[in-house]
């Protein structure tokens, strides 16, 4: 038998991802279906691996648990549920509370859609997602519960506005800079006149979540994460989606703004307007480090490691705005072929022609390999002598690799242990910027 064990793993449980994504949901309550301990076990993975993501309100430790043992094992845990959804909803004040199901009480096969119907037939915003961690990782989660919110809280519509977009694909905790992110997407949308719903930033709230189904269009920035919650959502309030890889810097964020306004149809004057502006402005930042780029030779190698959203995207920004040389892309999914296609596509479509080596590879001791397999010891170039000067762009675990080769390093996707995030993104112009000013403060640091 061939079995794979994966050292270091990038992600949380589907249970985890799902726990992040109802917390992030303004006003939202996770109602734990679990064995005892699953809910610690998410919280101190989210405090040290999510740029030190603090619990939030009922969150954390404080997450309502039914906290199943051996007798609801035995004779199924449905009525423990009901006491916990009982209590909770005397005891938690919130707007939406949603029950989530662990390994064992799915293994066990605990009904908790015939629960949770009976509290919101008598008027009580309950819903439930089964996510138990055999279902999949935190994106999967991620899936999983806005499949339920828009199949059980969001009302259908049947006029939609012309103006409206609900934005997803981005995953609170799994991706540590989830609000800096949704926030420049938002902010860019709403300078074309647009209503947008975002789900989880301060800016949302549950009301117009509620109202979400008469948007004119729903915008996934990803090509993996969202694309199933996108397509019930489709089915069931019929609204199409656009489906594009997450903006980060001005060549991304130009092709993004293009393809909402034609999918949109809005005036393209408009949107090119909002892109001359937008450029010229980051372009008056990126002057002044100009000299400092070229003098001190701040060009790189680089090996991106990360997600589907962020392995795309951080390539793409060092190919075509940064001029950097990005050798290896190393996407840490279990993608099918299908999934894979989408993200080659995308890295064949780079405005500078420049085209990476994109391996998948989840085990952090395997992308050594991989590097080495890309890029021989020695390659018998006459000028060859090492792999240099050279960055390196992942998770926490490859600040390892990155000493071993000699490399800058920075840390951007899951896990985030070594970096504290309370506002900072990476999309978007402002993203970019941001992006550009992390890189070379490493490079400098040790100056």
């Amino acid at each position: 038998m061939n079995e794979k064990f994966i050292e270091r793993p990038r992600s949380f449980c589907a249970l985890g991802g799902a726990a992040l994504t109802v917390g992030a949901l303004p006003g939202a309550i996770a109602v734990l279906h679990s064995s005892m301990g699953c809910g610690g076990s998410i919280y101190w993975n989210q405090l040290g691996s999510t740029g030190y993501l603090g619990a939030g309100y009922c969150g954390g430790l404080a997450v309502p648990s039914s906290n199943v043992q051996e007798t609801d094992i035995v004779f199924g845990g449905s009525e423990r549920l009901e006491e916990q959804i009982k209590n909770t909803l005397q005891i938690v004040e919130g707007g939406l509370y949603v029950v989530l199901t662990g390994c064992m009480t799915d293994i066990i096969g605990d009904d908790i859609q015939s629960v949770v119907k009976e509290y919101r037939a008598a008027g009580a915003p309950v819903i439930g997602a089964e996510t138990g961690g055999v279902r999949g990782n935190g994106y999967r989660g991620y899936d999983l519960v806005l499949t339920a919110l828009f199949r059980d809280f969001v009302e259908q519509k049947t006029e939609k506005v012309s103006n409206k977009v609900n934005i997803w694909g981005i995953v609170p905790g799994q991706d540590a800079f989830w609000r800096g992110n949704l926030l420049q997407i938002r902010s860019l949308l709403e300078k074309l006149g647009l209503e947008v719903n975002s789900f989880f930033t301060e800016q949302d709230t549950l009301t117009a979540i509620k109202h979400a189904g008469d948007a004119a269009l729903n915008i996934v920035v990803s090509q993996i994460y969202g694309r199933e919650a996108a397509n019930k959502f489709e089915e069931i309030h019929g609204v199409l989606y656009l489906a594009t890889a997450l903006p980060v810097g001005p060549a991304a964020t130009e092709q993004f703004l293009r393809k909402t306004g034609e999918a949109l149809q809005l005036d393209p004057g408009l949107v090119h307007q909002l892109i001359q502006e937008e450029t010229q402005s980051y372009y008056s930042y990126v002057d002044r480090i100009a000299d400092a780029y070229s003098d001190l030779d701040f060009q790189r190698y680089a090996v991106v490691v990360g997600d589907a959203n962020y392995a795309v995207a951080l390539t793409k920004f060092l190919a075509d705005d940064l001029g950097w040389l990005p050798e290896l892309t190393v996407v840490t999914d279990e993608l099918n072929e299908e999934e894979q296609s989408r993200l080659e596509q995308e890295l064949r479509q780079l405005r500078s022609g420049y085209q990476a080596t994109v391996v998948y590879e989840t085990d952090a001791t395997e992308i050594k390999t991989a590097f080495r397999q890309h890029w021989p010891v020695n390659r018998g170039e006459q000028f060859y002598d090492a792999f240099s000067p050279a960055f390196v762009i992942g998770s926490a675990w490859e600040r390892e690799f990155a000493q071993a080769i000699g490399a800058g390093h920075l840390t951007v996707s899951y896990p985030v242990g070594n970096r504290v995030v309370i506002k900072k993104g990476y999309a978007g112009y402002e993203g970019g910027l941001n992006l550009m000013e992390d890189l070379f403060s490493v490079i400098v640091k040790d100056r």
